[in-house]
């Protein structure tokens, strides 16, 4: 991860200009099984995302809008592996088909085998890893849904299209263990030490040493140690962690995405000095045991405009090996949740060290340096809250038919101008940051961006930051 640094200023005062959407956000139209190869950022399920060569690939569960079997079969559409994209530009994203033949049998052996013949029905939450020798990894995991009877599984090739070898189970969890192998995320530490994140609500995000040399766990049957869990972890939802380290401060950022997948979901995050942690939130509270921890980063939100995004959650963050760091996502369209679109937003740091994205999905808009002039106008605001309501869940997830948010559930911009000369916001143009007052409250170290407003199909200026609880803050300049 990277700090923001500056270009050049330009001499006229910025005004929003109209350019088109590069897709569309409903894709109800092309949501049939023979138009798979026009999903290129339609059914977004889990991302991983890393650039390799000239392009980035992603890989994402295979998680499809209005799924029909029977057309994928006329359609030789396989349905239950993992889907695979690739981008030059983050923007344009083709998708490329499937990851992998079957299923891995030693996996759906072993699922079968401790839930009673549930479950391994398909492939959840890949995580790729670059080996830098010419070798890739993909790691995967296969389970039962609501049960903690679970394997995660690795995979070699030679290129990041595969084929792919099977090399055997990294974690395997059943009925009597205290955590849950699915949503693996995998980091090197600065002395060469391997360590995979893991896991779910069924006991919370475990970490485990892997033996760089096979990518299998360094000590076999090791399931590692707990680093993150909620206080009623039986209920509360709690999974998909993604560890990133921070080159310029050595720091480790844990991703984590709370409540369920369809409505609330949500992305926090924590940092510790060691890969294995211990990790403490934005309060200085280590996550091991605690029921809410801070920053929290995205949550389900609409501007004006659109009727907004539910689900907005488990992250995979990745670098273009230039100094810049996005962060991939699903987000589910506030008018049918069934659909899943790619959120890929860039990602900056506060300056006290701490992660937050830009309040709209990433456009490829040219970057530029912003003058106090520039900001003068009309802004929406939009305050990035945890869930205000409090839900009966089932295996961490909402009841079958509640898949819409409640009132209190979402988070909805206001309108705020910036008027020259005012005293309640002051820009510093060194920094590119700004200082803002909303609703009595002094915000700070708001990061100034260019960016593109999908909501009103103009490219504009954003920006985004922490208030003094750790919640994340954005706006945008409509006006």
């Amino acid at each position: 991860m990277a700090m923001l640094f500056s270009l050049p200023a330009l001499s006229e005062t910025f005004t929003p200009k109209h350019v088109p959407n590069p897709w569309n956000d409903d894709y109800s139209a092309i949501s049939g099984m023979e138009n798979w190869k026009s999903w290129g950022t339609y059914n977004v399920h889990d991302p991983s995302c890393r650039k390799i060569g000239d392009y980035y690939y992603m890989y994402s569960t295979d998680a499809i809008f209005r799924e029909d079997r029977k057309a994928a079969e006329a359609h030789g559409v396989p349905l239950g592996f993992i889907q695979m994209r690739r981008s030059r530009d983050l923007v344009n994203w083709e998708f490329i088909g499937w990851v992998f033949p079957e299923i891995p049998a030693d996996a759906v052996s072993w699922v079968k085998e401790k839930s009673g013949g549930h479950g391994a029905t398909n492939v959840w939450a890949p995580y790729i890893v670059d080996c830098g020798d010419g070798n890739f990894r993909l790691y995967y995991c296969v389970s039962a849904f609501g049960r903690n009877t679970s394997y995660i599984g690795v995979a070699e090739a030679k290129s990041p299209a595969g084929p792919w070898k099977q090399k055997g189970a990294v974690v395997k969890t059943e009925t009597s263990s205290a955590m849950n192998a699915i949503d693996p995320s995998v980091v090197t530490d600065e002395s060469g030490r391997q360590w995979m994140h893991y896991g779910s609500y069924f006991g919370g995000l475990y970490c485990v040493e892997l033996d760089p040399a096979t990518g299998l766990a360094r000590t076999p049957g090791d399931q590692g140690h707990l680093v993150a869990r909620r206080a009623n972890w039986r209920k509360d939802n709690l999974e998909a962690p993604e560890i990133v380290r921070h080159e310029s401060n050595g720091k480790y950022y844990l991703f984590q995405s709370y409540e369920p997948l369809m409505t609330t979901y949500n992305v926090r995050v924590a940092r510790a000095d060691r890969a294995e942690g211990p990790f403490i939130d934005f309060h200085g509270k280590e996550v091991s045991d605690t029921t809410n921890n801070f920053p929290i980063l995205t949550a389900p939100y609409s501007f004006e405009g659109h009727p907004g995004w539910l689900g907005t959650a488990h992250c995979g963050v990745f670098d273009d090996g230039a100094g810049r760091y996005f962060m991939a996502h699903q987000g589910r369209y506030a008018k049918d949740s069934g659909m899943m679109v790619l959120h890929l937003r860039r990602l900056y740091m506060t300056p006290q060290g701490w992660p937050v994205v830009s309040p709209e999905r990433y456009a490829g808009v040219e970057e530029r340096d912003f003058s106090a002039a520039d900001l003068c106008g009309e802004w929406e605001v939009l305050r990035v809250m945890e869930p205000r309501v409090e839900r009966n869940l089932e295996a961490g997830q909402i009841l079958w038919g509640e898949g819409d948010l409640r009132e209190g559930e979402g988070n909805h911009s206001v309108i705020l101008p910036l008027k020259s000369g005012a005293d309640d916001w002051k820009f510093d143009e060194k920094s590119q940051t700004l200082s803002l007052v909303v609703n009595g409250e002094r915000i700070t170290d708001l990061v100034i961006h260019a960016g593109h407003d999908w909501e009103r199909e103009t490219d504009t200026i954003l920006f985004t930051g922490l208030d003094s609880n750790g919640r994340s803050v954005w706006g945008k300049r409509v006006k």
